[in-house]
């Protein structure tokens, strides 16, 4: 794939620049992004055309929320929806870009005399320590447990980037002395390629494994923008890689694994993050105290011994084990005392749509059942690993759209045996056809699929309200699919799952 490269030269001098700027925001959208740009670049004093191919009726909450803001000038603003026209970008001084929109082969963006994006113009302009993170599985975790722990310690910092808050948001709040955890995609990372603007203090690459192949059509192009995140970083700047394996058939053609080939790359200070132990180096890793509990251990290069930097954890699961321990890592790094560390990091609850506990429900027989939302389960690793998390089997709720991915680890997960699964519903979707097969052929049994939520609930309730158990129930929502089709996202879809699991089980 020919990779587009941006300009490192901005549309705007300076914030100031902005004034009367003709700006247009391409993807309105519901998520919040696109709204945000238009809020920035209106108080700012810019004159906005906010244009997307959705209609004005999809995006009437986004629409009314901005009229209704009396602190913008909305007299600047432009609604083009419904469609582009092709001089709103040629007129422009800049185009704010959706992350979601390829370059190739757009005419609109090729019509464009500058292009950015809200994270790019944020960039740009902040003086605030960055924090960044990408990667495959577990980067919205990380990035909220980093969050989580610096503000429990002390800092004031900041969130913002794939986790549907952008930066623009609070860009006047920070400072030199606020820290901005970002979360990248794969596109959003791509969107900043040539412009010498991301040079995050550290940078995190989460587990890589198969996503958006239906986007990028195989794994080196897809891992080719995750690297961007330290291709700017220098010797004072950490990054952190995975020193663990790569699922078979997976890792790069010219390294032993991802996390070695971007170890050979940056040009920051190396840490590693394992299960057990290091194979070389320094970084985290997971072991067991002197009682046989879970700690997490932490030796950097300054350091004669190690230190324990984490312990007992809030939430379920062994990939949470790795997300927080690389939280608590990024907390060492800034400063915080290791005791420290282990209270705040020990405390964090997860995030929305991540193995949320939302909800739960006693039958007439007694039974508990706990619901659990782990929606932002898009690939099947991250259903897989959703399975396993509460260490006894679960009712797993599951199945969607194809992303184009393997969805061997799911099947292999789902047929195993000694199965994590005690029931097993399916929604109805082009991975759910994938995956149907080799289930039937294992003689696994699973209800559905079901091309609505609604059907989904009438027949687990029929079927959860005969179960006699003394023990609690788990319930997991966690497709390993996209949403497309059934659902707006991921979040629409993990909050339409918890209002009707709320509606039916009450």
């Amino acid at each position: 794939m020919e990779f587009h490269s941006y300009s490192s030269k901005c549309a705007f001098k300076s914030i100031a620049d902005i004034k009367d700027k003709k700006v247009t925001v391409m993807g309105l959208g519901l998520n919040g992004g696109g709204e945000a740009a238009v809020r920035f670049f209106l108080k700012h004093g810019a004159y906005v055309i906010a244009t997307d191919m959705k209609t004005p009726e999809q995006l009437k909450p986004t629409v009314d929320r901005l009229n209704s803001d009396k602190t913008l000038d909305t007299s600047r603003l432009t609604y083009r929806l419904g469609e582009h026209r092709i001089e709103d970008f040629e007129n422009a001084d800049c185009v704010i870009k959706n992350p979601g929109v390829k370059y190739e082969g757009n005419k609109y963006l090729a019509a464009a005399k500058a292009i950015e994006t809200d994270l790019s113009i944020f960039l740009r302009f902040t003086e605030a320590p960055v924090i960044a993170v990408t990667g495959s599985k577990g980067k919205s975790s990380t990035v909220s447990a980093i969050h989580y722990g610096l503000n429990a310690a002390g800092y004031k910092a900041f969130l913002g980037g794939n986790i549907t808050v952008s930066p623009l948001t609070f860009f006047d709040e920070v400072t030199l002395d606020t820290p901005v955890v970002i979360e990248f995609s794969s596109w959003q990372l791509a969107d900043l390629r040539g412009r010498k603007v991301l040079k995050p203090y550290i940078s995190i690459i989460t587990k890589i494994v198969p996503d958006h192949q239906n986007w990028y059509g195989n794994m080196e192009d897809y891992v080719a923008d995750k690297r961007l995140i330290y291709a700017d970083q220098d010797e004072g700047c950490y990054s952190i890689f995975d020193d663990g394996g790569d699922e078979p058939g997976t890792g790069p053609k010219n390294a032993a694994t991802w996390g070695d080939l971007f170890a050979s790359e940056t040009k920051a200070t190396v840490l590693r993050y394992g299960k057990d132990g290091l194979r070389k180096g320094y970084g985290v890793w997971q072991t067991k105290d002197e009682k046989g509990n879970f700690c997490g251990k932490v030796l950097l290069p300054r350091m004669e011994e190690a230190e324990t930097i984490l312990k007992s954890l809030s939430v379920p699961g062994d990939h949470m084990k790795t997300n927080v321990l690389n939280a608590a890592l990024v907390c060492y790094l800034m400063g915080i005392p290791a005791e420290k560390v282990i209270e705040v990091c020990g405390k964090w609850t997860g995030i929305d749509h991540r193995l949320q506990y939302f909800h739960s429900w006693k039958n007439s027989n007694g039974t508990k059942f706990k619901f659990y939302n782990d929606s932002c389960a898009t690939v099947p690793e991250a259903a897989s690993a959703a399975t396993k998390a509460f260490g006894k089997p679960v009712i797993l709720l599951t199945g969607g759209t194809d992303k184009g991915l393997e969805l061997d680890i799911l099947e292999k997960t789902l047929c195993d045996k000694e199965s994590p699964v005690n029931d097993l519903y399916f929604l109805a979707g082009s991975a759910t056809e994938k995956l149907l097969p080799g289930l039937d052929k294992a003689e696994v049994k699973y209800h559905g699929p079901f091309t609505s939520l609604e059907a989904l609930f009438t027949e687990l309730k029929e079927n959860l309200s005969k179960i006699n158990e003394k023990e609690d129930q788990i319930v997991v929502f966690s497709p390993g699919a996209t949403s497309f089709g059934m659902f707006n996202n991921e979040f629409d879809r993990g909050n339409k799952f918890m209002a009707g699991t709320k509606e039916n089980f009450c």
